[in-house]
Order: C-alpha cells, then sequence, then structure tokens
C-alpha cells in the first residue's frame, strides 16, 4: 500500500475497526493469563503447569483476568469490565513489580503497566463496532424507534 494511503479519510475510516481489533487481540491474550493462574492452560514455564488457589490474591486476579478478559473479548460491559480489570493490573503493578526498581523493563512489569493503560483507554473509548455492546446499542436504537412509531 502507498504511504499516502497512510493519511487523510482512507485510513481514518478503519479506526473504530482497529479498535475493535485492538480489544479482541488484547482481551485473547489478558484472558490466557487468567486461564494460566487458575486452569493450568496454557502452560507456563514460571509457574510450570501449576494453579493457583481460587481464595489468594493471584487467585483473584486470575478470575479478574479470566472473566473481565472474556467480557472483553466479546465487548459486552466493555466500559466498566476495562475500568476494573485496568485497577487490577495498576494493583498488580504496585504489589508485584514495583518493589523491584523504577524502571518497568527491569522490574518485570511491562505487561502490567500496558494493560493497565489499554484497558484504561478502552474504559473511555468503549468497545469498538464489533462488540456485543455495539450490537446492543443497535437493537436498544431500534426498539426506542419502533416503540415511537
Amino acid at each position: 500500500m502507498p504511504l499516502h494511503r497512510f493519511r487523510g479519510a482512507a485510513w481514518a475510516d478503519w479506526t473504530p475497526y482497529l479498535l475493535s481489533i485492538l480489544r479482541i487481540l488484547a482481551a485473547f491474550l489478558f484472558v490466557q493469563h487468567g486461564a494460566t493462574k487458575l486452569l493450568g492452560f496454557p502452560p507456563s514455564p514460571r509457574m510450570a503447569g501449576a494453579t493457583v488457589p481460587l481464595a489468594s490474591l493471584v487467585g483473584v486476579a486470575g478470575l479478574l483476568e479470566l472473566v473481565g478478559g472474556g467480557f472483553l473479548l466479546l465487548g459486552l460491559f466493555a466500559r466498566p469490565m476495562a475500568f476494573l480489570v485496568s485497577g487490577e493490573m495498576a494493583v498488580a503493578y504496585f504489589k508485584a513489580h514495583a518493589a523491584g526498581g523504577f524502571w518497568p523493563t527491569t522490574n518485570g512489569g511491562e505487561l502490567a503497566t500496558l494493560y493497565c493503560f489499554v484497558w484504561l483507554y478502552f474504559s473511555a473509548a468503549g468497545a469498538g463496532p464489533w462488540s456485543l455492546d455495539a450490537l446492543r446499542g443497535e437493537r436498544l436504537k431500534s426498539a426506542g424507534r419502533s416503540a415511537s412509531l
């Protein structure tokens, strides 16, 4: 694709769809973190196939990642779910990584930091057009139109 195609309205028209693609990809990866913690799958070299107790801090984090990530993957209740898991990632960073030094690249907190701000963005931006939230919004609009006829 020629570089001039990346400027202007032609490329900008893709913005809402790329928002949905980013949400789907990030949520797919996020769900895997929760599944690894709670289900041992996909197996992680760090956890050696073990799981964590649900009634632990890491277990609650895994539950938030698995369930919250699932909602985000589908784009259902995306704004409140994204806000919730953004907070979870902030807590994860400060509880598990910040004590290891200031820089996320040296304390192992890059993913927690990135997820925190990606989910914070989605809490403001919404799920995008390829989501159950968008589908529900269209149904609510059409139900409102038919009720007013």
